[in-house]
């Protein structure tokens, strides 16, 4: 199946099994423990109250472990983008830009990069948002984790 062409508007990545089926029945049960433990006050309930919350802590850090890698794989990816795209003292300069900013560009094509990272450069483009939006032809990244 061919993938959707990926946009601004569409570009969020959900898991349907982690987002829509896992967290919500963590979060019920994190409810239901905090209502046991309120109808009885024992240490066996606190402690299962506890090892909910553990659970969705678990949950949390096993989640953003992995986007954290592919955070560093991106910037990784730009970083030579720039120094193969880029004049060598921009792309020494865009090399330093922030890492949001640098995961924001990756959607940018080939043609439009130098013009957005001197906008960037230049203060004109301070956010993700502002960076994705000045994108005009959207690179879709179908890759991330």
């Amino acid at each position: 199946m061919a993938e959707q062409t990926q946009t601004y508007k569409n570009h969020t990545r959900w898991y349907p099994l982690v987002h829509f089926v896992i967290f919500p029945l963590l979060l019920v049960h994190l409810g239901w423990q905090i209502y046991m433990l309120t109808q009885e006050r024992t240490v066996d309930r606190a402690e299962m109250l506890l090892l909910a919350i553990i659970i969705i802590l678990i949950s949390f850090a096993a989640r953003l472990q992995p986007l954290r890698v592919q955070d560093r794989i991106i910037r990784l990816e730009e970083k030579l983008r720039y120094h193969k795209l880029l004049p060598h003292d921009v792309a020494e300069k865009a090399s330093r830009i922030s890492t949001r900013k640098m995961i924001a560009l990756r959607f940018a094509p080939d043609d439009e990069l130098p013009e957005l990272v001197g906008r960037i450069l230049d203060g004109k483009l301070n956010s993700s948002k502002e960076i994705k939006t000045a994108i005009e032809n959207w690179r879709g990244d179908h890759l991330r984790a």
